[in-house]
């Protein structure tokens, strides 16, 4: 069976518009251009040698900066973590990149803040505050913790040991 097609839309071949006759040897070096570039960077970048770091240096993974404050016991300060491989001045950076580890899901953030919805316990964890700054699975990190209320002393307890196990309340001298 035949289609019929309206005149209207139908356009003979040589009816359609092109590109003007001096477009395409012009974008065609471009393009060629192009590639010959590509493939001069890929060829440089496979004759370099490997990258050594030196013991001290920071390797090119993921890497964060850890400030504690009013976490008591020596806990406050501000500590490097490199992961993969794992070092830095943090006192345990193997244990702070498995805890970031372990929270890390695909299409989550690690560090989000609890949602603005929660319903959170009114319980009061202590006046320990930190901030984490740097980069995490390629992605840049800019978070704050607290211990004001349970839904941050959760968020804030599945990051250790990467933030310190803050020290318990000291209970008055009235209370069980």
């Amino acid at each position: 069976m035949t289609q019929i097609v309206p005149s209207d839309t139908f356009r003979p071949p040589a009816a359609r518009p092109t590109a003007h006759p001096t477009a395409r040897p012009a974008l065609r070096r471009l393009v060629v251009g192009a590639v010959a570039a590509s493939a001069a960077a890929l060829t440089s970048l496979s004759a370099a040698p490997p990258v050594a770091y030196a013991q001290d240096a920071a390797p090119r993974g993921d890497r964060l900066v850890v400030t504690v404050r009013d976490a008591g016991d020596g806990a406050d300060g501000t500590y490097e973590v490199y992961c993969r491989p794992s070092g830095g001045s943090h006192p345990d950076p193997a244990g702070a990149c498995a805890a970031v580890d372990r929270n890390t899901r695909w299409g989550e953030d690690a560090f989000a803040p609890a949602p603005r919805d929660a319903v959170c316990t009114m319980q009061y964890g202590g006046p320990a505050t930190a901030r984490i700054t740097g980069t995490w699975a390629g992605r840049p990190v800019d978070a704050t913790y607290d211990r004001a209320n349970g839904c941050a002393i959760a968020r804030w307890d599945r990051l250790v040991p990467l933030l310190p196990e803050p020290l318990p309340e000291p209970r008055s001298a009235g209370r069980p």
